[in-house]
């Protein structure tokens, strides 16, 4: 059973805490819900999810709350499969809340994995949804929102994958979802746009010394022939 996730959080750190959840299940199972971070949220992150420290003040914490029991009990069974959007973020906010989720999908590292050409030029959600022609009626950058987008791109996603079958299909997308991605074109900095092929071996050197996320570090890696 596909659980559908998304967090809206005080920030990006490591030390940030979410202060809002959204979960579903394809049961109807909908939660949808404010916390305490027990922490102030950032200004940068009030202004994209708009939740204030006013908002959640009276709130109880997560850990321990009934939707923390429930997204537990969806997460422990044995057919309940985490979706979400860049889900390393959502697990690792999941975690500081004392839940682990066993299986994960992720539908930006997907996205990626599909769009071989590297044709479009960003995965976040929302370009995703307006590029992709998404006919869904939701709020962006709410919690609730984003997972309506998000089950949306996955349905999507989950029909390319469906030519081999339910069982086969969900294993492709685990094993994608879980390990590095080749990225098909440079997606920043002067080589912007350039298939990674292309891309000057000394770029690529200087790449790996600076902050980047795992794929484009492996995709860096492949194409110096570290593979």
């Amino acid at each position: 059973m596909y659980i559908f996730l998304d967090t809206e959080t005080t920030g990006t750190g490591s030390d940030d805490r979410l202060c809002q959840i959204a979960f579903k299940n394809e049961d109807g199972l909908v939660v949808d819900e404010l916390f305490n971070p027990g922490m102030p949220i950032s200004l940068e992150a009030m202004a994209v999810h708009h939740i204030t420290n006013e908002m959640v003040a009276d709130k109880p914490p997560f850990k321990g709350s009934p939707a923390c029991e429930k997204l537990k009990a969806l997460l422990g069974d044995e057919k309940g499969i985490l979706v979400a959007h860049n889900a390393k973020f959502d697990l690792d906010m999941l975690r500081k809340e004392a839940i682990q989720a066993e299986r994960a999908i992720c539908t930006y590292k997907l996205s990626r994995h599909l769009d071989q050409e590297g044709s479009i030029p960003q995965y976040n959600l929302q370009y995703l949804r307006y590029y992709l022609k998404l006919d869904i009626d939701a709020v962006p950058h709410s919690a609730l929102g984003d997972i309506l987008v998000l089950e949306g791109l996955f349905h999507r996603i989950h029909a390319r994958f469906m030519s081999t079958g339910e069982a086969e299909a969900v294993a492709q997308m685990l094993k994608i979802s879980n390990g590095p991605v080749l990225i098909a074109r440079m997606p920043f900095g002067k080589h912007k746009g350039q298939k990674m092929a292309q891309v000057p071996t000394s770029y690529l050197n200087w790449l790996l010394g600076t902050d980047i996320d795992d794929d484009l570090a492996y995709t860096a890696r492949y194409y110096l022939g570290e593979k």
